[in-house]
């Protein structure tokens, strides 16, 4: 298995999001590699370190997901690897869940994304994306109304 951290989908990974298919809610899992120190791609001078910069994007999106009907589920620190192997450990997993991958496409491309957009480059190493959609009834044995 080759695990490749990376800050931006290429365009096989584009492609597939914007293929047409699940219309529903999706879970975005986050699997987030900070910089030691935040490189700003415009070249500003900063004492950021990685992680700081992220946060100063991960704040404006709290704020900014709402207004697209999405919402922050979960967050936390990685502490350990306690089942199989990877070279390097993750630094945060979250989890963001969007009503739909137009309304995850149309946050994306809004202004106001566009404007905090470099503090997520600036701290980020990388990271992993992983698209997630709902199975937890059918896994249960749970039609989809959430009856048995």
């Amino acid at each position: 298995m080759i695990v490749e951290n990376a800050v931006y989908p290429d365009e096989e990974q584009m492609a597939g999001f914007l293929e047409p298919g699940h219309s529903g809610p999706i879970y975005m899992i986050n699997l987030l590699r900070f910089r030691d120190k935040a490189e700003y791609e415009d070249g500003r001078v900063t004492e950021l370190s990685g992680r700081q910069a992220y946060d100063l994007y991960g704040s404006a999106v709290g704020r900014l997901l709402p207004k697209f009907g999405g919402g922050a589920m979960f967050k936390a620190e990685v502490s350990r690897l306690s089942l199989g192997k990877v070279e390097d450990l993750w630094d945060v997993v979250a989890i963001v869940q969007y009503p739909s991958k137009q309304a995850m496409l149309d946050m994306l491309m809004s202004p106001e994304m566009q404007e905090i957009g470099a503090h997520r480059a600036a701290g980020l190493a990388g990271q992993l994306n992983i698209e997630t959609v709902d199975g937890l009834g059918a896994w249960l044995g749970q039609d989809k109304s959430g009856g048995a």
